[in-house]
């Protein structure tokens, strides 16, 4: 058994572990606590039991201390580890090294020592992750557009890595929100330049530009901006195969609209249709020459006025049937005004003739046409004929001088002074001067009429006569005619030397001189002459014969008549 003094020094042992207070309180409880059994009267061996019960006791409550002691420092050894690890693994997220802290100390040091950097890394974490979230979000934003998702995007749905929250991750994240970014800039400006066209092509062609977005996607024609603009792929799409049918619908309104244009001008040129009710579709003609880029005006492509120039091509083809037959003789006489004008044969009757019976037959419009090209043709031809035409005039007028100055010459009071006198003596000097030039003009006409018909393969009529048969006939004519005046001067010569032998042979005698007849020239008026020309062939044959005819009927020398020098007339008088 333990002895009460042996439990005392076992208990001030186990006190003397502990502060100095608790070793008093502890010896003193024990010396009152052997008082009190000695005055009870306790036997040792109670004594010593309940001694071992009180030791056991404080045993186990030391130990139990002990143990929670233990605890707690492991508890703060594992703080300090686990800080330790969550600082290195918030490093390696952000990419970081491991920052610097102070290492010495008890546990409670280092725990206070690492605390702060603690903080400071998860501080730093915290606006990592927010920064990652607003940028991932961004993105899943962007995306959703591109997708064509409507609904708008939670904060809780986007999973942002917080294992990998570097800042070269960071740069990858923006450098793709930029790509984005740039690519819903690309797609808006696509959207807006489609709206801008689809808004053009509508004015143009006065359809509903709303109803057209509206179909596409609604927020294209949010005016209030309460949402933004579909740039997703079905939107592009759509826009794209609206503009490309639009176009197309354009293109075919352009085209039908030129061509009820040009009926238009065709049946205006037919009809002959006055210029004031033209007016009315100037617009229209003017899109014949217009390309699909060029048309922009505000509703030159409207259904209405494709429906209204129908309806009045429908009325001018109703009353084109009659104003063709009009048309058709009206080309009829100009044809023929172009021949008679350039004097070519053309043979009216038959020609009228004919074109009833094609008018009667039908297929008017070919008619029209094939009169307009024998017109163009008739005014080529009259063009080629010009040059020789106008040549043909100089020669006719001098031919007509030729004759006034023959017949100027034969009057012989053409010097009296009589009124006009001093005009014919003018003319009859330019007459001279022209008439030099006859031989000249009709051999340069001839060539030229000549290599026109080589040129044609056709003789050169003139009011249904060749005309070189006419002008060598002509130049036959005048080279008789020279004859005969170089015969008549002859002959006047020889009876005026005849009259003056005789005169020497039996003196002056009166000799009442058969006075002319009277000329058919009117002094100072000019004498009519026939513009269809001077000579023509059997005209101009049977007139020479009977100038012919004519000298040989006047004063005839006496055929044994010869002419004697005026000293044989007065040696023979002698």
């Amino acid at each position: 058994m333990r002895s009460l003094s042996t439990a005392i020094a076992g208990a001030t042992n186990s006190s003397s572990q502990h502060s100095a207070p608790a070793t008093t309180t502890c010896g003193s409880l024990l010396r009152e606590l052997q008082e009190i059994w000695d005055e009870i009267g306790e036997n040792e061996s109670e004594r010593d039991k309940m001694l071992l019960q009180l030791e056991q006791e404080c045993l186990d409550i030391y130990r139990t201390k002990v143990e929670k002691t233990r605890k707690y420092k492991a508890d703060l050894h594992q703080s300090l580890a686990e800080s330790e690890a969550e600082i290195a693994k918030i490093a390696s997220a952000l990419g970081e090294r491991v920052p610097w802290y102070e290492d010495k100390g008890n546990i409670k040091v280092k725990i206070s020592n690492i605390q702060p950097v603690l903080e400071n890394m998860r501080s730093k974490k915290q606006e990592r992750m927010k920064e990652f979230l607003d940028t991932e979000m961004q993105i899943a934003q962007i995306c959703a557009e591109i997708a064509g998702n409507d609904q708008a995007l939670r904060p809780a749905k986007i999973q942002v890595n917080e294992l990998d929250l570097t800042t070269k991750k960071g740069k990858e994240l923006k450098l793709r929100l930029q790509d984005l970014q740039s690519e819903k800039r690309l797609r808006l400006q696509k959207v807006n330049g489609y709206i801008s066209a689809i808004h053009d092509l509508s004015v143009v062609m006065s359809v509903e530009f709303v109803a057209i977005l509206g179909d596409i996607h609604p927020s294209l024609h949010d005016d209030l901006n309460a949402q933004p603009k579909s740039i997703s792929n079905e939107t592009l799409a759509r826009l794209t195969s609206e503009v490309s049918s639009l176009k197309e619908m354009k293109k075919q309104r352009l085209q039908k609209l030129q061509d009820l244009g040009r009926t238009l001008k065709e049946l205006w040129n037919l009809m002959d249709t006055p210029i004031e009710e033209q007016q009315r579709f100037d617009h229209v003609i003017c899109l014949i020459s217009s390309s699909v880029d060029d048309v922009l005006s505000k509703g030159s492509l409207a259904i209405e006025v494709i429906e209204l120039t129908e309806v009045e091509v429908e009325r001018l083809n109703a009353l084109k049937s009659s104003k063709l037959k009009e048309l058709i003789f009206k080309r009829q006489n100009e044809l023929e005004e172009i021949y008679r004008s350039a004097h070519m044969d053309i043979d009216s009757e038959t020609a009228h003739q004919i074109l009833m019976r094609l008018v009667e037959s039908g297929n008017l419009p070919d008619l029209l046409s094939s009169m307009d090209q024998q017109i163009a043709k008739a005014k080529e031809q009259a063009l080629s004929r010009r040059d020789i035409l106008d040549k043909f005039e100089k020669w006719n007028h001098a031919s007509q001088e030729e004759n006034w100055l023959d017949e100027y010459e034969r009057d012989e009071n053409r010097y009296s002074a009589g009124r006009g006198a001093h005009i014919n003596l003018k003319r009859a000097e330019k007459a001279r001067v022209l008439v030099t030039k006859i031989p000249s003009l009709v051999e340069n006409l001839i060539g030229k009429i000549k290599a026109w018909e080589v040129e044609n393969g056709m003789p050169f009529l003139y009011d249904k006569a060749p005309l070189v048969r006419t002008l060598e006939e002509y130049t036959v004519l005048r080279q008789e005619k020279q004859e005969e005046k170089r015969r008549n001067r002859e002959q006047k010569r020889l009876q005026e030397q005849f009259a003056a032998e005789q005169e020497a042979l039996y003196g002056s005698r009166s000799n009442s001189k058969k006075p002319l007849g009277q000329s058919n020239i009117a002094m100072g008026t000019p004498t009519p002459i026939n513009r269809r020309g001077t000579i023509s062939g059997r005209h101009g044959i049977s007139a020479a014969k009977e100038r012919r005819e004519s000298a040989k009927a006047g004063n005839i020398i006496p055929p044994n008549y010869v002419a004697l020098s005026k000293d044989e007339h007065i040696s023979r008088g002698s």
